[in-house]
């Protein structure tokens, strides 16, 4: 009888944390639409909103993994939704104020930083439970896949929704054209903390150490270092594929952009997203049988070779695509360079790349674990830095020439994949 309480607390657990796993997604993938309004108002501005939900990051990695060892999993991840309830409705009040003035720039910015401290917390509480509750190894990786699959079906979502309601990018768009998303955002955030609040959550043991010891303990593992860079880079290379995309395809055709819309443009970027929850679903399935270490290696020397057609492929190479359109149920087609199949198939590549990272780097951590999870979400914050770099890149070299940064970035984790990530600690 206890056996069988213990398992049904165990799949309460697990249904949850796959939950917050949708949320994370929801909120970080709302960035990059509302960007394409700023960017004609101010050239700089596309990736800063982005930029602040992941800085946050880098404040509060590490707290995060402290506040799960002192308060627990479930604890931790109330004080995350309401952080989240907090940040959309600073973004909210930044959509009731009039025009387009910096002011304005400035609340939506404080908004998205507050949000980051939400994701930021939720991560470093979803990842290492899921992994733990599957018992590690191969088991534990196939249940953060599964719950990816969930994330990939929010990000899928909320680009092809934003971009619906944004339509047609002109310089008197601005944020109250999304004023429906963030309230439904706001109730999503108010449910899920009433539902976290009376969820009975069978947590794992988190070891009381000191932090300075947890760090300096759990930074021994040589795996565990190189998997932090490669999980900087990773959050970078799977933001910064379809955050570019998005750019490139909704920049106006007067001004030289390829389809001048921002909804067609979201409903393209989220056929990657789309890729990646495929991917997630068909590793969910494969990665009991198959170790992260072979994933790792194929996907990122695969999303190499597809980086590099699409950049050495001339523009004037055309297809055309076909796509839903979510907000009045009917399907657009669009004529679109060759070049942009090759990029949104990357998210079969980046769809594995979250969950087999974390697997490789911290395995064998044990009672560290909670501490490197930290240490992960604060170098997530690369999903902020990366994603800037190449979009101010691309005003000088072009939206398809910057993706060498990308392909640099994913030379990285095929380097992690083959060497970087046995396990052994550091001397």
């Amino acid at each position: 009888m206890e056996n069988q309480t213990n398992k049904k607390g165990t799949l309460v657990a697990i249904i949850t944390m796959m939950f917050l796993f949708a949320m994370i997604s929801f909120v970080t993938n709302m960035a990059a639409p509302f960007g394409t309004i700023w960017k004609q108002h101010y050239e700089w501005a596309g990736m800063m909103g982005n930029m602040m939900n992941f800085a946050a990051y880098l404040f509060m990695g590490i707290p995060a993994g402290m506040m799960i060892t002192k308060h627990g999993y479930k604890k931790t991840a109330l004080v995350a939704l309401a952080l989240g309830f907090i940040g959309i409705a600073i973004q909210y009040g930044s959509s009731r104020m009039d025009g387009n003035e910096i002011s304005t720039y400035v609340v939506y910015l404080l908004g998205a930083f507050v949000c980051g401290f939400c994701v930021c917390i939720l991560n470093t509480v979803v990842n290492p439970m899921l992994n733990l509750l599957g018992g590690g190894g191969n088991r534990g990786n196939q249940l953060i896949q599964t719950g990816a699959s969930l994330n990939s079906l929010a990000a899928t979502l909320t680009p092809m929704v934003a971009g619906s309601m944004i339509g047609e990018i002109t310089k008197g768009t601005s944020l109250k054209a999304v004023t429906p998303l963030l309230l439904i955002a706001l109730v999503i955030f108010a449910a899920s903390f009433v539902i976290v609040w009376f969820t009975q959550l069978t947590e794992p043991e988190t070891e009381k150490s000191d932090v300075i010891g947890g760090i300096k303990g759990a930074l021994g593992y040589r795996q565990l270092v190189l998997g932090i860079i490669a999980i900087f880079f990773y959050v970078g290379v799977e933001v910064g594929i379809p955050g570019q995309l998005l750019f490139y395809l909704s920049e106006p055709i007067a001004e030289g952009g390829v389809l001048g819309s921002a909804a067609i443009a979201g409903l393209i970027a989220g056929i990657y997203w789309l890729l990646m929850l495929v991917g997630r679903f068909v590793s969910a399935f494969i990665s009991g049988k198959v170790s992260s270490r072979t994933q790792l290696t194929v996907t990122s020397a695969l999303a190499i070779v597809l980086l590099l057609v699409a950049i050495f492929m001339s523009e004037t190479s055309k297809m055309s695509l076909t796509i839903p359109n979510i907000a009045e149920s009917t399907w657009i087609e669009a004529e679109v360079p060759t070049k942009v199949l090759f990029i949104i198939l990357c998210g079969i590549c980046t769809s594995v790349m979250w969950g087999v990272i974390f697997n490789l780097a911290t395995e064998g951590l044990g009672k560290y674990t909670a501490t490197a999870s930290g240490l992960f979400m604060t170098m997530v914050v690369g999903g902020g830095v990366m994603p800037l770099i190449q979009n101010l890149m691309a005003t000088k070299i072009g939206d398809i020439n910057s993706y060498w940064l990308i392909v640099g970035m994913l030379a990285y984790m095929l380097f992690y994949a083959l060497i970087g990530s046995h396990p052994s600690k550091k001397a």
